[in-house]
């Protein structure tokens, strides 16, 4: 049974894949043909066909390898300099600008010249190579705010889960269930704090959220009134909080790992539970993984050292380690054998589907050849060449030659490819697991 669950688990996630790269493509496609542009092919995978038909001038399809996708619009790089769409040379470099210019009007018709994507104007072009992505963010945030609100996150509440015995330091290697000798009773056992009771005020102020309970206990040094509800009733327990050192904080009701800092302390760990978010909330914690994902894209290359060591050395998988495609599909295998409720197990699956539309958005919005973020840095610098032109009143510049920056884009591509394998063999030989 256990298999057979990990089994639907990855086809579910596989399945979630191919729409949002279908999904991704059709902003593309829907943007493309609005402005006019010609596009002989949409496709979902790479690879050998397994199915396709043609529809109008454009041939749609699915291909065997679902790691991607792509439409083929008509000119995408104008001709050289010559005028010319080909021009063979013995440089290699100048071979790659070739190819990548020669395969960009390799379907060109009679009455395609006025439907070339290069001869669209820039804020065209723009929206077209902005509309993938776009489109990733959308179903990104119409996934994450839709599980947040309707099913509800796992998160910390104001509930006592555990209370602790006596005053630890964070640092501290020692047995929560045992004391050290002459360690002082915790203020929250001797205020009477038990599990089970829900925190609603602390010193007069109602709260709910357990971010703010935690900031006002660790700026609360000294005697503090805590009302709680038990059993229905509520009740004021009068505690002193005590200096200590405690785990620091990111902000957000989180800790950082390894690292501690002075602050009050009273003595209990909370509860979890499964709470539904408001759309305020809910945007809130949306703005927060966004800007999550950008700093982990920012730190991608700090990541590799560890990558590499949890793949081919003794390391550790840490658990923001990169993950890739195959990962993301064992953690999907896994989420159908979780202990929680079928209804955490969807949400689950849906945040995992939603995290890789918004890592989507991500890394294609830098702006390196060949992702789109490459593209819409062209098409932004012609427009500005352009601009000044006109306004120093000097001739036309003409369309930014992007075809020449494929060799970049090549060396870029390597890296890549060469990454997304060190990422491959980190998944199948060690990888992050979520339970």
């Amino acid at each position: 049974m256990t298999t057979l669950m990990t089994v639907l688990g990855i086809i579910v996630f596989v399945l979630g894949l191919l729409f949002s790269i279908a999904w991704h493509e059709l902003g593309h496609l829907s943007t493309a043909k609005l402005f006019g542009i010609r596009v002989p092919q949409y496709m979902v995978g790479f690879g050998p066909t397994i199915f396709s038909r043609r529809k109008g001038e454009t041939e749609y399809g699915i291909k065997a390898i679902p790691l991607g996708g792509y439409i083929r619009m008509i000119g995408m790089f104008p001709p050289g300099d010559d005028g010319r769409i080909a021009a063979r040379s013995t440089s290699p470099w100048r071979g790659m600008i070739e190819d990548a210019r020669s395969a960009a009007f390799e379907e060109l018709q009679p009455g395609d010249e006025k439907r070339l994507f290069y001869t669209r104007k820039p804020w065209k072009r723009v929206v077209v190579m902005f509309a993938g992505p776009f489109m990733n963010l959308v179903l990104a945030v119409v996934i994450f705010l839709g599980v947040m609100m309707t099913f509800g996150i796992n998160t910390q509440t104001t509930t006592v889960g555990t209370v602790s015995k006596c005053v630890i330091k964070a640092s501290a290697d020692a047995d929560t269930d045992t004391c050290p000798k002459g360690a002082k009773d915790s203020p929250a056992k001797a205020a009477g704090l038990r599990p089970g009771d829900r925190i609603v005020a602390f010193n007069g102020h109602p709260t709910d959220d357990w971010s703010t309970l935690q900031t006002d206990i660790r700026n609360g040094i000294g005697e503090a009134t805590i009302t709680v509800e038990r059993d229905g009733v509520r009740k004021d327990l009068h505690a002193v909080l005590v200096e200590n050192e405690v785990a620091k904080t990111d902000g957000r009701g989180g800790y950082v790992e390894g690292e501690t800092v002075k602050a009050g302390f009273l003595g209990f760990t909370p509860a979890s539970g499964v709470v539904k978010q408001s759309f305020g909330e809910s945007v809130e914690r949306m703005g927060t993984m966004v800007q999550d994902g950008v700093d982990s894209l920012v730190a991608l290359p700090s990541k590799i050292p560890d990558l590499w060591d949890a793949t081919f050395g003794d390391g550790e998988r840490k658990a923001d380690s990169p993950m890739g495609v195959v990962g993301a599909a064992r953690v999907g295998g896994e989420i159908p054998n979780l202990d929680i409720p079928p209804s955490q197990q969807v949400a689950t699956m849906l945040f995992l589907v939603a995290g890789f539309n918004l890592s989507l958005f991500l890394f294609n919005m830098l702006p390196l050849l060949p992702l789109d973020g490459g593209h819409i840095a062209g098409a932004l610098w012609e427009s500005v060449r352009r601009h000044f032109a006109r306004l120093f009143r000097r001739p036309d510049p003409g369309p930014f030659d992007v075809a020449k920056l494929m060799p970049v884009a090549y060396v870029v591509a390597g890296i890549f490819i060469c990454f997304t394998l060190l990422v491959l063999i980190a998944d199948v030989v060690n990888p992050v697991r979520i339970t």
